[in-house]
């Protein structure tokens, strides 16, 4: 069985506005992503046993909106397959309300965050209802980390240190780090390693795969192969995609004496036990 722990569902073009999807053109160096999302697209470019966490996501300040009715009843069409997230810009108001009614009506199993879209740090004090709600009701928490391709969201809000001090205050919420934090990486090695119950995704990776090599040498260099989860990040890529970049990291390295990433350890994260280590099953 394997786990994508980052997968997105929302209706393109209609759930972003004009701006966003201009500049989504830089997502992958100028070439063209075509966000739809289709569940079944998304099947046949994936092996036969996948469980697939899903969610919208919220940010105002970048044009991004999905309300968590629609991932809901996106997931209610595949329930074996689809494990959904709901999601709060607390830049705006109602966002508790929405954190209450994603749960606890619309039966959403996690949060998804996008600081750096919206605008606001994931240790500021205004977000302390949701840390607290989600130690008190054990919902994993996925944050956006990292780079982007919009411009005016905010860098300062995506690093990774602004995460440790939640983590030490926050410590029996299981939280998740997206994209290993990519240009961050090292940043982001620091933080999981430090705190038990981080942990980071390598979605988006495989097509920069230097990058993604040097990624996971830190991980390897710093023995974290067991807090770094699979996720792919669709429909930026696929499942099968993903797995294939990584299988092929060491295979760049032909005829050069650059150390080799551990075979194993890249098998046992592509199938890696995610929902238990969630507390999603």
């Amino acid at each position: 069985m394997i786990i994508d722990s980052h997968s997105h569902a929302w209706r393109y073009p209609d759930h972003f506005q004009e701006d966003f999807r201009r500049q989504a053109i830089r997502a992958r160096a100028g070439q063209e992503v075509d966000l739809t999302v289709k569940f079944s697209e998304y099947q046949e470019t994936s092996p036969e046993e996948v469980r697939t966490i899903v969610f919208g996501g919220k940010a105002r300040l970048s044009g991004l909106w999905v309300e968590d009715q629609y991932v809901a009843d996106y997931v209610a069409a595949n329930p074996d397959s689809l494990i959904g997230f709901l999601s709060v810009d607390p830049t705006q108001k109602g966002w508790e309300k929405e954190l209450y009614v994603g749960h606890q009506e619309l039966g959403l199993k996690g949060v998804k965050l996008l600081p750096m879209y919206a605008g606001f740090m994931p240790d500021d004090s205004i977000l302390d209802p949701l840390w607290s709600y989600a130690s008190e009701h054990t919902l994993p928490v996925l944050l956006h980390t990292g780079t982007t391709f919009v411009s005016q969201a905010p860098l300062a809000c995506t690093l990774p240190r602004h995460l440790d001090p939640v983590a030490i205050r926050y410590p029996e919420v299981k939280i998740i780090l997206a994209h290993l934090a990519h240009p961050y990486e090292a940043e982001c090695v620091a933080v999981i390693r430090k705190h038990p119950n981080v942990y980071a995704d390598v979605s988006a990776l495989h097509y920069r795969p230097f990058q993604l090599y040097n990624s996971l040498m830190l991980v390897q260099e710093y023995g974290v192969w067991d807090k770094v989860l699979f996720g792919t990040d669709y429909p930026f890529t696929t499942v099968n995609e993903s797995i294939a970049g990584l299988r092929n990291l060491n295979r760049m390295l032909d005829g050069t004496a650059l150390p080799r990433l551990d075979e194993s350890k890249i098998e046992k994260m592509i199938s890696r036990e995610t929902l238990s280590i969630l507390g999603l099953e």
